[in-house]
């Protein structure tokens, strides 16, 4: 697994280089992001196999989603929801540190991403920094949104929560 992880780090620099010379030539072209695309696609079918405890086959979509979303990141890396994901995907095949990273970096470019702040806060429980939750928490407080209710659940044990 640590060796999926460090190609998956190194094909996003080699990607991100890559997509630095490919921007002069596609400047002024409006394109969607397929790669994007196809990587929710495969997060929301492995929410849905979690749900039926098919772990395996859910990892297995994960780590397809990564794929696709290192693609898209390449292609501009300064898409927050882009980082979500890449966070979130990273974070379900247990790579944690580097889930962070991508989390921290979403951050960076959208401090009140809603989507980066409850996963955020969710891993900080994960790793048992409960301060650093109730911190993304504090952030979420006036957002009116689920995700608020949800990791505040997290937080004081109401909600169950599949790690």
């Amino acid at each position: 697994m640590k060796n999926k992880i460090i190609l998956t780090i190194l094909f996003t620099f080699f990607v991100s280089q890559i997509s630095l010379a490919a921007d002069s030539v596609d400047a002024g072209k409006k394109d969607t992001d397929i790669n994007y695309t196809k990587a929710i696609k495969l997060i929301k079918k492995a929410k849905k196999l979690e749900k039926k405890n098919k772990n395996d086959s859910a990892k297995e979509n994960y780590e397809k989603a990564l794929g696709y979303l290192v693609v898209s990141f390449g292609k501009n890396q300064n898409n927050a929801d882009t980082l979500n994901y890449l966070g979130f995907a990273t974070r379900k095949i247990g790579d944690y540190k580097n889930a962070e990273f991508y989390y921290k970096k979403g951050l960076k470019i959208e401090p009140n991403h809603v989507g980066i702040n409850e996963y955020l806060g969710e891993l900080y429980v994960i790793t048992k920094r409960i301060e650093l939750a109730k911190g993304r928490l504090e952030v979420l407080k006036n957002c009116n949104c689920e995700e608020y209710n949800e990791l505040k659940e997290i937080i004081e044990g109401t909600k169950k929560y599949k790690y």
